[in-house]
C-alpha cells in the first residue's frame, strides 16, 4: 500500500446530499428525454451509481476508460483511451460523469471525441472540480463540489488502484 496520511474533505454524508441536488437539478434540466450516461472510469463509479439511482428519466449507461496520470499525482498531459464505448452516441442526450476535472486535460479531449460523434446534446457532470488546475478552458456543466489544488482520494478516486473504497474522500499526502 502506497504510505501517506488521509486527512478527510468531504463526509459521505455531504457526498450524499450533494449527489441527491444535483439529481434533482439534472431531472429537471432533462426532464422528457432520455439520457445516455457516459461512466468515465475507473473513479467515476462510485458517483454514477449513486447519481444514476436518484435520476427519473430513462437511462442506459455506457463506460469510457481514459487515463492521463499513469500511476501519479498529477497529470502527464497525454490522455489515453483505455476502454472505447460499445454503443454509438449519435443522436442521444449524452451526460459523461466524471469523477473530477482537474488540468482539464481530459476532459478537453474526451468532449472533443465525443462531440465529433454527433450526440443531440453533450453535457458533463463532474463530483469534484480543481479549477486552480485548469490548463484547458472547459468546464462541467453540473459540479458538485470545488475543491483546492489537493491531491484527493476515497469515493472511487485513486492513488496508484489504492484508496478507492473510502466512504468519504480526502486529501492524500504522501510520505514519498
Amino acid at each position: 500500500m502506497k504510505e501517506g496520511r488521509l486527512r478527510q474533505l468531504l463526509s459521505k454524508e455531504r457526498i450524499d446530499i450533494r449527489i441527491s441536488e444535483l439529481a434533482e437539478q439534472i431531472n429537471r434540466d432533462y426532464e422528457g428525454k432520455e439520457v445516455f450516461m457516459v461512466v468515465i472510469l475507473k473513479g467515476s463509479v462510485f458517483f454514477a451509481c449513486d447519481l444514476a439511482r436518484r435520476l427519473t428519466m430513462p437511462l442506459t449507461m455506457d463506460f469510457m476508460g481514459l487515463s492521463s496520470y499513469e500511476g501519479e499525482m498529477y497529470s502527464t498531459g497525454k490522455v489515453t483511451i483505455t476502454k472505447e464505448l460499445d454503443e454509438d452516441i449519435s443522436g442521444k442526450h449524452v451526460l459523461v460523469v466524471e469523477d473530477v476535472v482537474d488540468s482539464g486535460t481530459t476532459l478537453f479531449y474526451l468532449k472533443n471525441l465525443l462531440l465529433a460523434r454527433s450526440p443531440e446534446s453533450l453535457q458533463v457532470v463532474t463530483l469534484l472540480d480543481k479549477p486552480a488546475r485548469r490548463m484547458e478552458e472547459v468546464e462541467a456543466d453540473y459540479i458538485g463540489f470545488d475543491i483546492p489544488n489537493q491531491f484527493v482520494v476515497g469515493y472511487g478516486l485513486d492513488y496508484a488502484q489504492e484508496y478507492r473504497n473510502l466512504p468519504y474522500i480526502a486529501v492524500f499526502e504522501s510520505f514519498d
